[in-house]
């Protein structure tokens, strides 16, 4: 079984898109949307072009989505782990709800917040957006041992698959393989690109699929997302440094964990 797991896709339609057609060679069993599917510049577009992938495609919940149904339901974002969301934040989440429809709505609703399937002769194999105790909770390259072992000390699967922190990485816990898949739409990493995993029988690789990053300008600034430039400067044709984006998340947990 060959599994693709995209994750923190953020409604970046180009980048998804350059994943896609690499998978038409990778021809996956399954291709698993680890949460974070609309929050971004096109939220609508992106949603309905994964539902395009019909069966083969299965679905976890992520932060972001939760946000964006309160939103659209006129409800207040409450953070545990994360720091309340900016007045920009809360205009870009408001826009983005109010391009979604109430069926895309229903579905992000209703997405599970885990998945467990078992990969033959990898293991058993849980998915979670962040950690297996909350969708928000932040864990980087640089999280201490012990800090780890309190928040994964109960999993009895042989592997977690997470993203939310947008870091394409891989911890050790005791049996326990961690692999963080990084991010197709906003991706912290050496160079600008989608970045995803790739699973099955043989191991687990880490992929990075470039695409054009001029041409994803013009599609994401035409879409009328407040805060489209910005996206288009700090995810597209730049991304955050590794170390850069991990010191910044430790400051976060530090500040907002427990």
């Amino acid at each position: 079984m060959k599994i693709a797991a995209l994750y923190d896709i953020h409604g970046n339609l180009p980048a998804l898109n350059a994943v896609l057609v690499e998978l038409e060679e990778v021809q996956p069993d399954l291709i698993l949307i680890g949460g974070d599917i609309v929050f971004g510049p096109l939220p609508r577009q992106t949603l309905e072009r994964v539902l395009q992938l019909g069966e083969r495609v299965r679905f976890i919940h992520g932060n972001g989505d939760c946000e964006i149904v309160a939103t659209f339901d006129g409800q207040p974002l409450n953070r545990r782990y994360l720091p309340p969301i900016s007045e920009k934040g809360q205009q870009e989440a408001q826009w983005v709800a109010g391009q979604l429809t109430h069926a895309q709505r229903n579905f992000l609703a209703s997405l599970p917040d885990q998945l467990v399937l078992e990969i033959t002769d990898l293991g058993n194999t849980l998915f979670c957006h962040a950690t297996v105790r909350s969708d928000e909770e932040i864990f980087t390259p640089l999280t201490s041992d012990e800090r780890l072992n309190a928040i994964f000390s109960q999993v009895k699967q042989d592997f977690v698959v997470c993203g939310h922190t947008h870091i394409q990485f891989e911890r050790t816990i005791g049996n326990l393989r961690i692999l963080n898949a990084g991010s197709v739409g906003m991706p912290a990493a050496a160079q600008p690109g989608a970045y995803w995993l790739l699973l099955s029988s043989e191991g687990y690789e880490f992929r990075h699929t470039p695409y054009d990053g001029e041409a994803a300008a013009q599609v994401i600034r035409a879409a009328g997302n407040p805060l489209a430039e910005e996206f288009v400067k700090n995810n597209v044709l730049s991304v955050p440094t590794i170390k850069a984006m991990s010191e910044n998340l430790e400051r976060l947990a530090n500040k907002y964990g427990i």
